[in-house]
């Protein structure tokens, strides 16, 4: 029933003020277009979930982002351009620290810096709450988002064995943490970005 919801909202959902500046101010229309961060709600699952399964070969179900939306502890965010949903990211905040529980960059924009940008965006949120550290964990093999992380202060303090499944298997999972006390740096728009495990 959700899903037949979501179907009809998307489908007879009219903008008329959107529309008059298309058509009348088409310069200001296009500011409509740039990109910009908003919670992420259930509306977005569909999006989010054909993101997820084009990126991972284990991606998360919409039951997984449900959950995390109804977890008042989650901070859960999409990067949003025009009316599509090109990044989104979700962080726990608890006890003095936030986990970086997901990150990901539609593959038709990646590589343009929205992987920096959402990760920022995520410091942001939990520096606003005050935390210690922030950690995350991520596939090895996963080269371009280690480079990212480790680029914006990130440093390895463990592994988790087996931790994620694999195609043969399973595979470890590095730890990292960023120290929420040092300042960070400001990083390149046009470091190469991929979603993080």
């Amino acid at each position: 029933m959700v899903e037949l919801f979501d179907w009809i909202v998307q489908r007879v959902s009219y903008d008329a003020e959107r529309d008059f500046y298309a058509k009348h101010f088409p310069s200001v229309a296009a500011l409509h277009n740039r990109p910009y961060f908003r919670p992420m709600t259930r509306h977005d699952l569909n999006a989010i979930v054909a993101i997820e399964q084009q990126i991972y070969d284990f991606p998360w179900s919409k039951n997984t982002f449900w959950d995390c939306l109804k977890i008042s502890s989650y901070s859960c965010w999409v990067y949003e351009q025009g009316e599509e949903v090109i990044a989104y990211g979700i962080l726990s905040i608890a006890a003095g620290e936030s986990h970086v529980m997901n990150v990901c960059v539609s593959p038709t924009v990646q590589r343009q810096g929205y992987g920096l940008k959402m990760m920022n965006r995520l410091i942001d949120v939990a520096g606003g709450h005050h935390v210690e550290t922030m950690l995350l964990e991520v596939r090895p093999s996963n080269e371009p988002a280690l480079n990212l992380y480790r680029n914006m202060g990130f440093n390895e303090i463990g592994t988790r064995k087996d931790y994620y499944p694999a195609k043969n298997g399973r595979e470890d999972a590095l730890i990292l943490a960023l120290d929420m006390f040092v300042p960070q740096h400001p990083q390149k728009e046009d470091e190469e970005q991929l979603g993080a495990d």
